[in-house]
C-alpha cells in the first residue's frame, strides 16, 4: 500500500479545507490526525477531504474511473487516437501498468485512509452527539462504499481499517473477508445516519440501498452465496418502503440538474471551486463535432454498436443515445448526419444523457447547431439512484424464493413505466424474469459508472458479451481467456511496493 503517501496526502487535504487552521512555524510538528480533531469545524472539514479524495480528477472525476470497465458492452472507445489505456481494457487486454487504471485505485485507497482517520478521532471532538455521529456514520459509508468499488474491480484486498504504520504492508486478504467489513460498514452507518435526504451526503436509506446491492452482489460471482438474495431484498424493501424516493423526473433531466428525488447518494462538483466534473461534456462528444466557438469532441466514450441495437424501443432509449452528428461547414452551418454515415469518424451512436452535462454546461446546443464543447461541468455524478434500488429488488425478490413476486413485478414495472415501455409480461418463470432484469438494468444504467461491467462479472455474462460484439468493434486477440478479464490488475506500482503480493491470475 502507499501508505506514505496516502496519509501524507490526507492530511494536505485537511489544511486545504480547513480555512481555519492556523499553520506555526513548523506544521509538520503540530498538524497531526491526533491534534487535528478538535471541533466540529476540524471534524466537518476532514470528512470534506474524504469526498474530494474520491470525487476528484485522477480518481471518480473523469472517465477514467471506469478504464477497467471497458470490457462491458455498453462502453467502447476510438480504435486509435490516445485512447489506448480505454482501448486495451476495451480488447481484454489491459495490464497492471495502464496508466488510467491507477484512478480505480487510487482515490477509493485514499478516501479510505482519511474516513480512518475520522473514524479514529471523531468522538474526540467537543461537539453534540448528533453531530459526530453524522459525520463518523458519513466515514463508514465511504469506506465501505470505496472497498465496495475496490474488491469488485481488483478481487482480494488489504484490511486497512485503522492507521497504520508508515512501513506496513498488509497482505491481501480474501473476498469474503472484504465483503464482511463492508457489511459491517454500511450497517454502522445505518445506525449513525439520519433519514432526511440532503444533497451530497448518505442518509441510512442511502447505507440500505447500498447493501441492498452488496447482497445482491455476494449471491453471484464469486462468493455464489445465494443466501444473500433474501438480504438484498431485505434492504432494498426498507427503502422502497420509506417513500423517500421516485421516478417523477424525466429521464433525460436526471442527466442535466442535481439533487433530482431519485438521487439516493451522489458526488458533488463546482468547476469554480477548482472540483469539476470532467465525465460529461466533452468526453463523450465525437471526434468531428466542433462548435461555433471551436471546441471539439474527445472521442473518449461511446456504446458498443450492438449494445445500442439491442437497446428496447423506448422514450428511454431515444433520450439515452445520440444518433444524429452534427457536423459544422465552412459557412458556420451544420449538416444533421447519421452515426452510420461513412463520413463519420467512429461510425458509432454516442451517449446524448453524458452530452449536456449540468444546465449545458457540458455541451451548449440546439436540435440544429453546437455553440460551445466544455469539458469539465457543475453536474454531480449519481452513485446511487432510486431505479437501481426498484431493479435489485425485482431481481433478489424473484431469486430468493421460487420465482418471481407481485411486489417485485411491481418495482420493474415502475422503471419501465418512466422508460416508456409497457409492463413486463406476467407469469414469467424465475430466470426468464431475472434475465429480464438484467436487460432493464443494462439500459436503465447505459453507460453509467460500471453498472453494466458489475452485472457481467457478478453473473459471468462475458462470453455472451463476446460473442454478441460486431466485427467492427476494437478486436480482442484470439487466445483471450475470457474467465481471466473479469478482476482487473492489481497497478504494477502497488505490486512493486508490495512483493509478497500475487498479482491477479492472466496478468
Amino acid at each position: 500500500m502507499k501508505t506514505r503517501y496516502s496519509l501524507l496526502l490526507a492530511v494536505v487535504a485537511l489544511i486545504a479545507i480547513a480555512g481555519c487552521v492556523k499553520l506555526t512555524e513548523d506544521p509538520k510538528a503540530n498538524l497531526t490526525p491526533q491534534t487535528y480533531f478538535k471541533t466540529q469545524s476540524d471534524l466537518d472539514a476532514s470528512v470534506n477531504a474524504i469526498y474530494i479524495a474520491i470525487a476528484r480528477d485522477g480518481a471518480w472525476g473523469f472517465t477514467s474511473k471506469e478504464t477497467s470497465y471497458f470490457g462491458s458492452d455498453d462502453l467502447t472507445t476510438d480504435p486509435g487516437l490516445n485512447k489506448a489505456d480505454f482501448r486495451d481494457f476495451d480488447r481484454l487486454s489491459g495490464n497492471s501498468s495502464n496508466s488510467s487504471l491507477t484512478a480505480e485505485w487510487d482515490g477509493p485507497w485514499q478516501a479510505i485512509y482519511q474516513a480512518n482517520n475520522v473514524i479514529a478521532n471523531y468522538a474526540k471532538v467537543n461537539s453534540t452527539d448528533a453531530l459526530k455521529n453524522e459525520a463518523a456514520g458519513q466515514a463508514y459509508f465511504l469506506r465501505g462504499l470505496c472497498y465496495y468499488y475496490l474488491v469488485r474491480t481488483f478481487g482480494p484486498l488489504p484490511m486497512v481499517l485503522t492507521n497504520l504504520d508508515l512501513n506496513a504492508r498488509p497482505p491481501r486478504a480474501d473476498v469474503g473477508t472484504v465483503y464482511a467489513s463492508i457489511i459491517n460498514d454500511l450497517q454502522t452507518a445505518k445506525s449513525l445516519l439520519g433519514t432526511t435526504p440532503t444533497q451530497g451526503r448518505p442518509t441510512s436509506y442511502s447505507a440500505s440501498a447500498c447493501l441492498a446491492d452488496v447482497y445482491l452482489t455476494m449471491a453471484g460471482w464469486p462468493l455464489n452465496q445465494a443466501s444473500n438474495y433474501a438480504l438484498a431484498a431485505t434492504e432494498a424493501n426498507i427503502v422502497i418502503q420509506a417513500g423517500a424516493y421516485n421516478l417523477s423526473t424525466p429521464y433525460d433531466k436526471v442527466f442535466t440538474t442535481n439533487n433530482c428525488p431519485e438521487s439516493i447518494f451522489a458526488l458533488e462538483y463546482s468547476v469554480v471551486g477548482g472540483l469539476p466534473n470532467r465525465s460529461f461534456g466533452s468526453t463523450n462528444v465525437p471526434l468531428d463535432e466542433v462548435a461555433l466557438d471551436g471546441s471539439s469532441g474527445w472521442d473518449d466514450v461511446y456504446p458498443e454498436i450492438n449494445f445500442f441495437k439491442n437497446a428496447p424501443v423506448c422514450s428511454r432509449t431515444d433520450l439515452t443515445f445520440y444518433t444524429t452528428l452534427k457536423l459544422i461547414q465552412p459557412d458556420k452551418s451544420f449538416i444533421l448526419t447519421p452515426w452510420n454515415s461513412p463520413v463519420t469518424h467512429a461510425r458509432h451512436p454516442y451517449y446524448k444523457k453524458f452530452r449536456a452535462g449540468l444546465n449545458g454546461d457540458g455541451v451548449n446546443e440546439t436540435d440544429t447547431q453546437i455553440l460551445s464543447i466544455q469539458p469539465s461541468t457543475n453536474k454531480e455524478t449519481e452513485i446511487i439512484r432510486y431505479p437501481q434500488v426498484l431493479l435489485d429488488y425485482a431481481e433478489a425478490s424473484d431469486m430468493a424464493g421460487g420465482g418471481p413476486t407481485a411486489a417485485g413485478y411491481v418495482a420493474i414495472n415502475m422503471v419501465r413505466a418512466r422508460a416508456g415501455e409497457a409492463p413486463l409480461t406476467p407469469g414469467l418463470s424465475q430466470t426468464a424474469f431475472r434475465d429480464s432484469v438484467v436487460y432493464e438494468r443494462a439500459y436503465e444504467f447505459a453507460g453509467e459508472f460500471g453498472m453494466r461491467w458489475f452485472d457481467i462479472v457478478r453473473l459471468q455474462l462475458l462470453p455472451a458479451v463476446i460473442a454478441g460484439r460486431d466485427p467492427s468493434e476494437n478486436g480482442i486477440p484470439a487466445g483471450t481467456n475470457a474467465a481471466q478479464k473479469y478482476l482487473a490488475p492489481i497497478p504494477f506500482g502497488e505490486m512493486t511496493l508490495n512483493p509478497k503480493w500475487t498479482q491477479n491470475p492472466g496478468y
